[in-house]
């Protein structure tokens, strides 16, 4: 999920994407795409916002072409909510299931098994956070399963936020359509969760590693510092450091060729 206006890091995406600008040496729409890609998925929908969409091509169009990823991209519009990635995207997932993943999210841990060892339902991610009323938040009973999730609580129910990463089976796309808009408008994610936590096919997973969701100046800044701190750079899967080094090549050698 790569569209949106970002209006929050505004001046820096009046001119290009919030997922295109730098996180310590990579664009930072690389961060999410390696969480998909080192869990083995060849099929990746980029859903980009039509101001921006040239840019991602330019970027990724033809990027992973030598290495069975297959990247197909999607034009929002409009935002109406995280949900819409599924309506978008119901042709291109047929009867699969789906991992969505935000394209400002940057994750320490690796969760390659969990997507991998996916069967039915639905499960998210989980960390403790210092501001909880600015996320949807879960409560788990005292035998520690989720008993109830919450979009922004005005009052607290726990530290624990749902980050960026989901994982659902293909009953998704018709449960993304018969969503309703919520007072601002938007269908929304929470829903989702909702959905299957009502049916008790949630799983609802915690992690400790570093969670970085890069929307504002100060966090953006904190992600490059983190990344390189804690050597997330260092965790790329081989087929994107070797994609992009070809690419980097690529360019040198165009630039030489215009110069002459």
């Amino acid at each position: 999920m790569a569209g949106g206006s970002a209006t929050r890091l505004y001046p820096l995406t009046a001119t290009t994407s919030k997922q295109l600008l730098p996180v310590y040496d990579k664009q930072m729409i690389f961060y999410p795409l390696n969480t998909l890609i080192r869990a083995g998925i060849e099929e990746i929908l980029v859903i980009v916002a039509p101001e921006h969409s040239g840019q991602f091509l330019n970027l990724l169009g033809s990027l992973f072409k030598n290495y069975g990823i297959r990247l197909v991209f999607e034009v929002q519009k409009v935002p109406k909510g995280l949900p819409e990635a599924f309506v978008l995207g119901e042709k291109f997932l047929d009867e699969d299931d789906v991992t969505l993943i935000l394209g400002d999210n940057i994750f320490e841990d690796d969760f390659s098994q969990d997507i991998r060892n996916f069967k039915r339902g639905g499960m998210v991610f989980a960390t403790k956070v210092t501001d909880p009323e600015r996320f949807g938040v879960v409560k788990f009973s005292e035998d520690g399963k989720a008993e109830k999730i919450i979009e922004k609580p005005q009052e607290w129910i726990s530290d624990y936020a749902i980050t960026g990463l989901y994982v659902y089976d293909n009953r998704v796309v018709n449960a993304a359509k018969n969503l309703k808009p919520s007072e601002r408008g938007e269908i929304e994610i929470v829903d989702l969760h909702n959905f299957y936590l009502n049916q008790g096919e949630l799983e609802v997973k915690k992690f400790e590693g570093a969670w970085l969701d890069a929307g504002t100046f100060d966090s953006l800044l904190m992600a490059g510092t983190v990344v390189k701190k804690k050597k997330i750079y260092q965790n790329f899967d081989p087929i994107i450091e070797q994609s992009i080094q070809e690419f980097n090549e690529e360019l040198k050698l165009l630039s030489k060729k215009l110069l002459k």
